[in-house]
Parts: C-alpha cells; structure tokens; sequence
C-alpha cells in the first residue's frame, strides 16, 4: 500500500470518489503495462482514475477507463487516452481476486496511481458498493464528528 510519507513514492493521482461510493475490503499493489507516451503523461500528472474499474479476463487483470492524456511532445504513434491496460499481479493474488469478482456485489476499483522508485504502480482495492443510506450516514458522522473536534477545540482555547 503506498503511502504519501515514503520519500521514494510520487502520488500522481488519487480515486477520491472510490471511498465514498464503495466499502473497501482489500488492497492489492499492482504494476501497470504502458506504452512509451503514456508514462511520460503521468509524470506530467495528466491521469483520471473518475470512472475506472478492473476486470479478470482469462487469468489476466485489465484496468479499464482509465484516462491517460495524450502526450503534448507526441507524434502519430501517440497513445489512445482510455485503452484497457494490462495489470501485473502474481498468480495466487489473481487467484483470490477471481474468488472475489464472482462474488455478488464485488468489484475492483484502482485507489491510488503512483511512481515507485520510477516504476508505476496502481493500488487496487476489492470493494462492495454502498447503498445510498450509506453514503448519507457516513457524512452525518463525518460531520457530527467534525463538530465534535471543533467543540473541543473551542473548550481547550478558553472560547466557550
């Protein structure tokens, strides 16, 4: 799991949305096969993890909708911005996602895309999606608990 504290991780882009709309289960560290232009646009940041997902297609990871922009310095062999590419796992872990997928409700989404040591890697996570009631009770605690924080706070200051 990459975290934004080691020094050798560059944290390119972030599926903010994911935690929100699912329960995260699982995380998996997984590389990416890409094409020359398509790592030079990530460098550059130039990445949409929005609405992408990864299926298991015969014994292989594919992350789909993935959207990498077109490299600006490219010529004619530029890359297509939303191609399905391929994921690099180890068979046991791809075993276990199989077990996962065919369960009713579960998913693999990408978390987070980053460089690691020049290599890219995409966290991906097992999720089930949440229900709407879901998502609501979840910002009603975040809030309460926001509230809760800005009350003590406010106590500790001497400004009650």
């Amino acid at each position: 799991m990459a975290k934004a504290k080691d020094k050798d991780i560059e944290i390119i882009a972030r599926n903010k949305k994911a935690r929100h709309d699912f329960y995260i289960e699982e995380v998996y560290e997984a590389g990416i096969i890409l094409k020359g232009t398509e790592i030079k646009s990530i460098r550059n940041h130039r990445v949409n993890l929005k609405d992408s997902f990864a299926l298991v297609q015969n014994g292989e990871v594919y992350l789909h909708n993935m959207h990498i922009s077109p490299y600006k310095e490219g010529n004619r062999y530029n890359h297509e911005p939303e191609r399905k590419r391929k994921l690099l796992l180890n068979k046991s872990e791809i075993r276990k996602l199989i077990g996962y997928t065919t369960q009713k409700g579960y998913t693999l989404v990408p978390l987070t895309l980053y460089l690691k040591k020049n290599l890219c890697k995409v966290e991906l996570a097992v999720a089930k999606g949440k229900q709407q009631h879901d998502k609501r009770r979840d910002i009603a605690e975040k809030t309460a608990k926001r509230e809760i924080e800005k009350a003590f706070n406010r106590r500790q200051k001497g400004d009650y």
